[in-house]
């Protein structure tokens, strides 16, 4: 119940725990404070102060002394009476310097004559701690005493106060006072030590990140401020750890891969040398021809390589921008028919069907040319010349759409081993914020291109 409460409580914000957490703390250091007072016989009397408490009220030695001696005085007729005033100095020097005394008159209650306390008359920091405590107690150290007295010229009454008691009290209450607000400062400092330590803990992950070590997690440091900068600090570890392997991965293919192609273009160049050396000599005129036709095929192998390698490259390109500039239609329809051209000189039979709309859009030359090679590229190498290849083009209002629809020979696989060619081409229409549709069915292979004339 209480693990739950805290989870939920180190969900809230910084702001709201620590509005919460002082008034938790001000009420409890509140609490603490009224229970050791509401206590305090009980502390006096284990300390052994409780007799000191009870028996340091007015004094009844004084009181003794001032019904025999106020007999030898006469009352004042008034506060403005000096010189009966100045006659009770004897009367006023019975008391000590916690206790105070006042006369009054019996008949009209009026106020004649005082001496307060001495220990009221003081200043400095005696004065604040009395006062404090005074405040503190309600007057809890005051003791007081109202009676009679007969005076030479006639009836009167004393006010005999003392404040002997606060001696113990006061402390005691003060005592209270300092133990509660160090309660106070200890909820809250013991609050900011925590969050300070969870900063800490923060401050460690970010340099253990930063010196290359991104296995360690990072603690889970609550729902507040502290903890979500936590996981995001984690998502953020676990993000570049995932981009690091994928890195060193995609490094270590294309190491594969260059290593591949390198021995995979070795052997062709070692043959083709050797067929150039035999023709440089001229040994066998006979077979000119034949081995210039295997030095042409040889180069054909050499080119594919080179290709794939020039491919591979460009999806795995991953900053690559395109150029975006103002595009005719005139100029998709020449790049289609330059291509149709290309496979037609090899044998295929195409139905060209373009639009002829003089409408014109932007996107980038460069990446239209080398999508429309691609594909044609992959007709030229796995096309059944038997069928024929039909090709459209047309424009709409916001788009313009190219079809390009072969049959596939039986002895090649729809695309080259990696999918480099249509992955090139997936990649650069997604670059021009365009769709590419491609489908397989039975022997027909089928591409559709869509890309927006606003690009």
């Amino acid at each position: 119940m209480i693990k739950k409460l805290f989870e939920r409580i180190s969900g809230w914000k910084l702001r709201t725990q620590f509005a919460v957490l002082i008034l938790c703390a001000m009420l409890l250091s509140f609490w603490l404070f009224w229970m050791l007072w509401a206590n305090k016989w009980r502390v006096l009397d284990y300390l052994g102060l409780a007799d000191f408490y009870f028996h340091n009220g007015v004094d009844i030695m004084l009181t003794d002394a001032l019904y025999e001696q106020a007999k030898n005085y006469e009352l004042p007729e008034s506060e403005d009476d000096k010189e009966r005033i100045q006659a009770l100095d004897p009367l006023f020097d019975l008391a000590d310097d916690y206790t105070g005394i006042s006369f009054y008159g019996t008949d009209d209650g009026l106020y004649r004559a005082s001496r307060p306390a001495k220990i009221m008359e003081e200043s400095g920091i005696f004065s604040t701690f009395f006062y404090l405590g005074y405040r503190l107690t309600d007057g809890e150290g005051e003791d007081f005493r109202y009676f009679p007295l007969e005076f030479s010229n006639g009836r009167g009454n004393a006010f005999v106060v003392t404040y002997r008691r606060s001696i113990v009290v006061y402390p005691f209450a003060l005592l209270c006072l300092i133990v509660s607000v160090l309660l106070f400062f200890f909820i809250v400092l013991f609050f900011i030590n925590r969050k300070i330590r969870s900063i800490l803990a923060l401050e460690r992950e970010v340099l253990v990140m930063s010196s290359g070590d991104l296995s360690h997690p990072v603690p889970d440091l609550g729902g507040d401020e502290i903890g979500i900068l936590a996981k995001e600090l984690n998502n953020m570890r676990m993000t570049l750890n995932d981009n690091i392997e994928k890195e060193q991965e995609s490094r270590q293919a294309n190491q594969d891969l260059i290593t591949a192609l390198s021995h995979d273009l070795r052997t062709p160049l070692t043959i083709l040398n050797g067929y150039l050396e035999v023709i440089k000599l001229k040994k066998n005129p006979k077979l000119f021809e034949e081995y210039v036709d295997r030095c042409l095929k040889k180069t054909k192998d050499i080119k594919e390589l080179t290709d794939r390698m020039f491919e591979y490259a460009l999806v795995s390109e991953e900053n690559e921008t395109p150029e975006i500039t103002c595009i005719s239609a005139d100029f998709i329809r020449q790049c289609l028919q330059e291509n149709v051209d290309f496979i037609r000189l090899a044998g295929f039979q195409t139905e060209l069907s373009l639009d002829r709309s003089p409408a014109g859009f932007k996107s980038d030359k460069t990446m239209i040319k080398r999508i429309l090679s691609n594909l044609f590229s992959n007709i030229f190498k796995y096309g059944d010349k038997k069928e024929t290849v039909l090709i459209s083009f047309c424009m709409k209002k916001d788009t313009f759409a190219i079809t390009i629809e072969n049959a596939v020979k039986q002895e090649h696989s729809l695309e080259d081993n990696n999918n480099i060619g249509l992955k090139s081409v997936r990649k650069m229409i997604r670059l021009l914020d365009g769709e590419i549709f491609v489908s397989h069915a039975s022997k027909t292979f089928t591409v559709k291109l869509t890309l927006g004339t606003g690009v």
